[in-house]
């Protein structure tokens, strides 16, 4: 597989738009196929989230996606649910689809009344605009940012000719406990809705639910697979194998740029953990390791701190035994041996490990001895940004 330039207006049959403005932004995407989606468990769930669930598991089918920014939707009752309701019969009319066919997603402030006569003034400009250009990817990803300061999209071609392509948004209340923030998918393979949701639940769980900024689940996450099926191929049971895992690309690049863009967040933390004796087991000490505060404020002002490392891993709930942990930090083309086997390695040099500590992105592995399971993880130093961000972010 190779990337390609152009988000998800590279996959075939998908066109976009997005418009941004001071207040909210809001963006539109039209692609016709069937869909599979993955939704926040957080038990206080957004308006939209309850409409878009409803319609992926009665129709497993998607006309089009309207999303907007600054507003969550969320905690907002029955007008909450009408006003999203509003939102995807809005754009249903414009297009001339059903209404049951269109997912609509909010992010933004919770607990505030949606102004859906704004959504009402701006959908005739994002519907103009509306395209399969690179901008048309662009503009879409841009208008559902929140606090996000890069725009994230990604798009691959594989060998046998299929693409796929995703946005996301997310840099705040990220610890996804089944996707992110909001990240809307497509592919232009001829797969059936089943197939698209077994592929999708197996890609968000090696990816974007080993994503933690701050240890907070969203209201709003929603993770959205449509396929346009225009590109006429039908993977073979060989090939689907090939389509998961062109999938959990996709979502790894995007994974990784959501942690790096982390609110105030100055560097990337990759957490491995390998030999562990359970594939839980991994993924319980990985996250454990890029959730905690204190390994992220240690990443942050760059002290080889590493015995906090080791803590996390510890009261994870891993299965593990001190007498045979190994430990490495790398980063910088660098990488230095702290534990090995339980013990303070010989070759330790600490001035090493703090010039490695100075680097942007730190792969911290982690050595369980334990199995043959791994897992990794994505995190972000936590910084004093994080926190005025935070402290302001109605204000």
């Amino acid at each position: 597989m190779k990337q390609i330039e152009g988000g998800i207006c590279a996959v075939r049959g998908v066109s976009a738009n997005g418009v941004k403005t001071e207040k909210m932004g809001l963006a539109v995407i039209v692609a016709e196929g069937p869909a599979a989606g993955v939704f926040t468990k957080n038990k206080v769930t957004a308006a939209p989230v309850i409409l878009s669930k409803g319609v992926i598991e009665t129709k497993h089918h998607l006309s089009a996606v309207i999303a907007n920014s600054g507003n969550a939707n969320a905690f907002t009752g029955d007008d909450g649910f009408l006003d999203a309701m509003e939102m995807a019969t809005m754009l249903a009319r414009k297009l001339d689809v059903k209404p049951e066919t269109v997912a609509v997603a909010s992010t933004g402030v919770i607990g505030r009344r949606l102004d859906v006569s704004l959504i009402s003034e701006l959908l005739p400009e994002v519907l103009k605009g509306l395209g399969s250009s690179p901008e048309c990817s662009r503009e879409a990803a841009k208008a559902i940012m929140t606090t996000d300061k890069a725009i994230k999209e990604v798009a691959i071609e594989m060998d046998c000719g299929i693409r796929i392509g995703a946005i996301a948004k997310g840099s705040g209340m990220i610890c996804p406990n089944m996707g992110t923030m909001l990240c809307f998918a497509y592919t232009d393979a001829k797969v059936p809705a089943d197939v698209l949701d077994a592929a999708l639940k197996i890609a968000v769980d090696k990816t974007f639910n080993m994503v933690v900024v701050d240890g907070d689940t969203s209201t709003n996450d929603m993770v959205l697979l449509t396929s346009t099926c225009k590109s006429g191929i039908k993977p073979c049971m060989d090939c689907l194998d090939d389509f998961e895992e062109g999938l959990i690309y996709v979502f790894t690049e995007l994974a990784k740029k959501i942690a790096k863009d982390g609110e105030g967040a100055t560097k990337l933390i990759e957490a491995r953990v390998v030999g562990a004796k359970t594939q839980e087991d991994a993924k319980c000490a990985a996250k454990a390791i890029v959730r905690s505060p204190l390994v992220k404020s240690a990443i942050f002002g760059e002290d080889p701190n590493w015995g906090r490392v080791v803590a996390a891993a510890g009261y994870s709930g891993a299965e593990l035994e001190q007498e045979r942990l190994s430990l490495s930090f790398s980063g910088g083309g660098s990488e230095v041996e702290i534990i090995k086997s339980g013990e303070i390695s010989s070759s330790y040099d600490l001035e090493l490990l703090k010039r490695i500590m100075a680097n942007d992105e730190i792969v911290i592995t982690l050595d369980l001895s334990m199995g043959n399971e791994q897992a990794t993880a994505w995190g972000c130093d936590l910084t004093y940004d994080y926190v005025r961000i935070n402290a302001e972010y109605t204000t």
